[in-house]
């Protein structure tokens, strides 16, 4: 006899906005299964105002608002019981995100939850990783948005300690990025993994996986530190154009998945880590997962 549950979350990012939608499979004696029953991604780049004009401008509040009420029509289409909405580095740093809270809830009837990086970091390294983690090796958890990134370190199957970084790809993008918020998160990684040896990666987030799909390896093997500098520099020998065309990149990941590259590859070399893993899960894979567990 099983149980099915279908629970779904809404992630508010600095690039896009997602929509996952699982299926919970309870069966008694048996782990609980968290199946992917349906993803929906948008890209309004809520970043690009949030950090370079200080607030999100009315076009891309109207198109939040639209892809939230169409989000909220595939949930009950999908009948999903429960689904919870976070939004992170964009509307943290927007200087009218309680006016946009506000009217989201008055026209959609939809709450939106900000939620801080230290709580971003937690919620994300909560989704399950056993499949990738060997309980006697030591893992980097990097993961990378548009406004921040997310570091976890698993020691043991454990996380040791997490940390936010205002450093993301469409930060970067807009040279918003100085050279000492480079040097802190360098001096993080390498004070918190000195104690260890044979560090591996392990990335998320959407330019991370569009690599590792074009590398069209089998899930459960790892990318080099190579790989990822051979891509690096061929992706930054090619125009935005080029890596459209050729590439089939959608245009709003031709641009950021170079400075991803370049996060995970320096996080690669402060930890020593010459392999990265990359399973297909992020911030919206947690969020199911605490709501779950009563975590969130």
């Amino acid at each position: 006899m099983i149980n099915i549950k279908k629970f779904a979350a809404i992630d508010i990012g600095s690039n896009a906005m997602r929509l996952l939608v699982t299926n919970i499979v309870e069966q008694k004696d048996k782990q609980t299964q968290f199946n992917k029953s349906a993803l929906v991604r948008v890209p309004i780049r809520l970043g690009q105002d949030a950090f370079t004009l200080g607030s999100i401008s009315q076009e891309n509040i109207d198109r939040m608002l639209d892809a939230l009420k169409a989000f909220k029509l595939l949930m009950k289409v999908h009948k999903v019981e429960q689904y919870k909405v976070c939004a992170t580095s964009a509307l943290r740093e927007a200087q009218n995100a309680k006016e946009i809270v506000a009217f989201i809830k008055e026209e959609a009837d939809i709450k939106i939850d900000i939620i801080d990086g230290k709580m971003e970091a937690a919620i994300i390294a909560a989704s399950d990783l056993k499949q990738f983690i060997n309980s006697e090796k030591t893992y980097l958890y990097v993961d990378v948005g548009g406004g921040s990134t997310e570091f976890s370190l698993f020691v043991e199957g454990k996380i040791i300690v997490s940390k936010s970084f205002k450093n993301g790809t469409v930060r970067l993008l807009n040279n918003m990025v100085d050279d000492a918020v480079w040097e802190e998160i360098e001096k993080w990684i390498k004070t918190v993994t000195a104690d260890y040896e044979g560090i591996a990666l392990i990335g998320s987030g959407g330019n991370i996986n569009k690599l590792f799909k074009l590398s069209e390896k089998n899930q459960d093997s790892p990318l080099s530190y190579v790989y990822l500098s051979t891509q690096y520099q061929l992706l930054n020998a090619m125009s935005y154009e080029q890596r459209i065309s050729e590439l089939a990149l959608n245009p709003d990941r031709a641009d950021v998945i170079i400075p991803a590259i370049r996060i995970y590859l320096n996080a690669m070399k402060w930890s020593g880590a010459r392999q990265i893993y990359v399973p297909k899960i992020g911030l919206s894979d947690g969020i199911v997962k605490a709501m779950y567990y009563g975590r969130i």
